[in-house]
């Protein structure tokens, strides 16, 4: 098979393409690869700023837990540990990070597993996304949004999220606007679509199963609704995504 036009450019580059110096350039973005032990083996200039450290080199082969003040630094690390153990992506997680006055402030997350040819999982690549506004306290839509997350094969309603963070469904609308530029019901849906991708990209779960996984009942509703989102059935996308 001919190689695609990526594919054939990829292959043409002298050295690994990882988008460091690219990722210099972003001052609200800390940009990271790391190993399956969790350790830096890549970074941004604000990766090290946020870290304390005069240079990117001085952060390379530490993990979260070394270079983070507790109990974030602890945090991180335990999240990228379950990471690479399940290989499943983070996605669009709103958790504390540091600032470069070394006082939290918040910050969007994702997470992706990377795999070697047989499809291990060897470590992972990440990027936090600063929120402008890091004296405001999301803690109550952190807390709403795990609630959601770890809830998604369940029906679930903008009024039950609501509860799950004290708020009226109008507040929490205007908050979850503020930081993800979508309304309570649309970030709900990708939650589901997100989880949806990964587990057709990653594993060999049936299409029902991940269905239900996903909230719904009936696989031909979830297909309707991943075909109008996505662009693709969830057959088509796996066979093009999967490994």
């Amino acid at each position: 098979m001919a190689p695609s036009v990526l594919e054939d450019l990829l292959l043409r580059l002298d050295r690994p393409f990882t988008a460091e110096a690219l990722f210099d350039a972003l001052l609200d973005l800390v940009y990271f690869m790391k190993n399956d032990r969790g350790e830096y083996v890549l970074v941004n200039q604000t990766m090290a700023q946020r870290c304390g450290m005069a240079s990117k080199d001085n952060v390379l082969g530490k993990t979260s837990a070394d270079v983070f003040p507790e109990p974030l630094g602890s945090n991180y690390l335990a999240q990228d540990l379950a990471l690479v153990k399940t290989g499943e992506s983070l996605l669009n997680e709103l958790e504390l990070h540091a600032y470069p006055n070394r006082q939290p402030g918040w910050c969007i997350t994702t997470k992706l597993p990377l795999r070697d040819r047989d499809q291990r999982c060897i470590g992972l690549v990440g990027i936090s996304k600063d929120l402008h506004a890091p004296t405001e306290d999301y803690r109550d839509v952190a807390e709403a949004i795990q609630d959601a997350q770890a809830r998604l094969d369940q029906p679930l309603t903008v009024e039950e999220v609501a509860a799950a963070a004290g708020l009226s469904t109008y507040q929490l609308d205007r908050r979850i606007r503020e930081v993800f530029h979508l309304s309570t019901s649309q970030l709900i849906l990708k939650f589901r679509l997100d989880r949806a991708r990964q587990r057709l990209r990653d594993t060999a779960m049936p299409i029902a199963q991940v269905a239900l996984e996903c909230g719904y009942a009936e696989q031909s509703s979830f297909t309707r609704q991943f075909g109008r989102s996505i662009g693709l059935t969830p057959a088509q996308y796996r066979k093009r995504y999967r490994g």
